[in-house]
Order: C-alpha cells, then structure tokens, then sequence
C-alpha cells in the first residue's frame, strides 16, 4: 500500500510539470499577429533628381478693367429735371447739352442779386455828390476838415458796397451757368441715374459718362515679387473674351503694402482707341522677367503644400523623408519650379503627388529586371 501512494504521487508530480511546461511555453512565446508593412515601389518614371536650370521669371497678377476718366454729372441746384436728351449707351462731346434743369429759383436769386446791386449803385451815386458838394464847402472854409474826412468815409463805404454786390451777381450768374446739363468730357453715358420730371435736390446724381479710350487694371502682387517690377515694362495683358493678348505698360507701384497682407497694388494702362474693351471685364496680366542664375528645379507636380509650408517627398537609405522646401521661379510652360533650399542636387524626389504616403515609411525604385518581368506577366505582391 505504502509502495502505491508513492507512485501515484510521481503521476501527480509529472502531471503537473507537464502542464506547467505547457503554460509557461504559451506565455513565453508570444505571437505577433501584426502584419509587417509592405514596402512602396516606385517606378523610375516617378522619381527624379533635381536639375540645374535657368527658368525665366514671370509675376502674375489679375483684376477688372477700369475706366479713370468716368464723370458722375450732378445737380448744382434744386429744381424739376424737365428733360434728358441722352440715354444709356449716348456719344456726348466735351459742352454738349444734356437736359434741361427748371431753374426758377436760381433765377429769383439771380434777379434779387441784380436788384441789390442796383440799389447799391444808386446810394454810392448819391455819396459821390455829397462828397463832390463837401470838396466845394470844404475849399470856401463852411465845414471843418473832420467832417470832410467823414464825407470820404461815407464815399468809399458805398464804394465797397457797390462792389460787394456785383460780386454777389457773378456768383449768381456762374450758379446758374453751371447748373446746365453739359458733358464734363466727351464719352459714352453708362448710367442714367433720374428721370424727367424727378424733382432733384442740389448734388444729386443724374449721369454718368465713361471714356473708354484709355483704360486701367489694378492688381496686386507679393512683396517678394515687386521687386523684379518697374514702371514702364512692357506687359501682356490677357482679357475675358479676347483671344489675342494686349499689350499694356505697368504705370504705378503702390509705396507700401496693403494692410493686413503682404501684396503691394500695381497698376497697369492700356490704350483703347477703337473702344473694343469695355470697364469690368477681367483681365490677367504677365510679365515676363529675364532667366536668372541657374538653381535647382523639379517638376511642379513633385511640389506639396501644406500650412502654408512648400514640401516634396525624398527617398533617402530606403525611405520615405518628407523634405520642406523654399521655391523661387516657377515656369508655367515646362511645368518647373525652382528649389532656392532645403534640397540637395542627388536627392531621389517623387516626380507626382501620392495620397496617404508615412514619413519612415520603407520605399525603393523598381529596377529594369523587375520593370520587364512586372510588364509581362501579372504583378508580384511584396
């Protein structure tokens, strides 16, 4: 009996060890259920190097086209607009007659003004011989010097009075010259702005005249540009509707940028003598700079943003860097940019944008081996 409890109690001790032994082998070894990454492939077409090149220089900018020779004609006085004799779309010339303003009041005035100027004319009429009868007293010694002295006064005081009140007439005559409808400058109406028959108050608009021979485009441009810029260059101006570009001169630089940003205003002026261009149509203009000194560039393509941060995505020891960059030049036509810092010459640079791309990420180039066996047969999974 004695020999049989102990090997039951040996069974016991190995039956133990054994599951024991199978536990510590299950948390031991650990199984790692996290697929490894696969590698990105990219083809030699997708991936450059930076090239030295001398790319030309161009500054864009847009804006409306504005006409700065447009007149607002206004009402110089209060009174019933009789008539209008142009309509919207009308060819004025510089003094022609517009309308006609009923102008009764300033008539009245004018009239009153003449009145007292009448009546002024005849008080220094009647100074001058009380003064002339004073002289004659005066030399036969009946009146004292003082009183001849104030006979002078009295004189010049109508004298003035006189004039005051002339005065007061030509500005009543110039009130209503002026206050007849007459073109400012030769043009075309764009805006009739009342009607025949509206009772207008003094200053009220009524016409508006535009001269399209001559025409303006303000835009603006970064500081970083204005520079390259001057008065005088010759400038390409592309307009809605117009196939050809125009030729235009850059007239004006603002002295300062703007507030809030870092644009500074340009301004451009185009001849129009056929009145072709119209006030408003958009317009993009550019001007072409001489090619600098040669730096680096890629393709346009390569180039990310984000934050306002320019970036490109480099492939250095088998992976993937994401590289900030400063860019410079840029050309429109071959699709380049140039690359001022934060890119060597050798970099291996992603020529196109891809989505979802991880910093550290393990990335190569498909060689020639691999490029013609993918092209005839179905592709491979790394």
């Amino acid at each position: 009996m004695r020999q049989r409890r102990w090997i039951g109690g040996v069974a016991l001790v190995v039956l133990v060890v054994l599951v024991g032994a199978v536990v510590a082998r299950k948390s031991g070894q650990p199984k790692d259920d996290k697929p490894k990454e696969a590698t990105l492939v990219f083809s030699t077409q997708e991936v450059v190097q930076p090239q030295q090149m001398a790319l030309p220089g161009r500054v864009t900018f847009s804006g409306p086209l504005v006409a700065p020779s447009t007149v607002t004609v206004r009402a110089k006085a209060a009174g019933t607009l009789v008539s209008l004799r142009v309509d919207e779309g009308s060819r004025v010339v510089q003094g022609e007659s517009l309308g006609v303003i009923d102008l009764a009041e300033l008539n009245a005035r004018l009239n009153e003004k003449t009145a007292q100027a009448e009546a002024a004319k005849a008080v220094l009429a009647q100074a001058q011989r009380s003064h002339d009868s004073n002289l004659g007293l005066a030399e036969q010694k009946f009146i004292s010097p003082i009183a001849l002295e104030n006979s002078r006064a009295s004189l010049e005081s109508a004298k003035a009075q006189y004039n005051a009140a002339l005065a007061q007439v030509e500005t009543a005559r110039i009130q209503l010259r002026e206050a007849a409808l007459a073109a400012p400058i030769s043009g075309i109406v764009s805006k009739r702005h009342a009607l025949p028959g509206e009772k207008v108050a003094a200053e009220q608009e009524l016409l508006t005249i535009v001269d399209l021979r001559k025409l303006e485009m303000a835009g603006s441009v970064g500081t970083h540009e204005v520079g390259q810029l001057h008065p005088g260059m010759s400038v390409q101006l592309q307009v809605e509707g117009v196939e050809e570009p125009i030729e235009a001169k850059l007239a004006r630089i603002a002295p300062a940028a703007e507030v809030g940003t870092r644009s500074i205003g340009v301004t451009l002026t185009l001849d129009n003598p056929k009145e072709l261009l119209r006030a408003g149509q958009f317009a993009t203009a550019n001007v072409t700079l001489p090619a600098g000194a040669p730096r680096l560039t890629v393709p346009v393509t390569a180039l990310s943003s984000s934050s306002g941060q320019d970036y490109v995505w480099t492939l250095e020891q088998g992976k993937l860097l994401r590289r900030t960059v400063t860019t410079g030049r840029r050309d429109a036509t071959r699709g380049l940019v140039e690359i001022t810092d934060g890119l060597a010459a050798g970099s291996q640079v992603l020529a196109a944008r891809f989505d979802n791309l991880r910093e550290g990420q393990e990335a190569r180039i498909q060689n020639a081996t691999q490029a013609a066996s993918a092209a005839s047969g179905p592709a491979k999974t790394l």
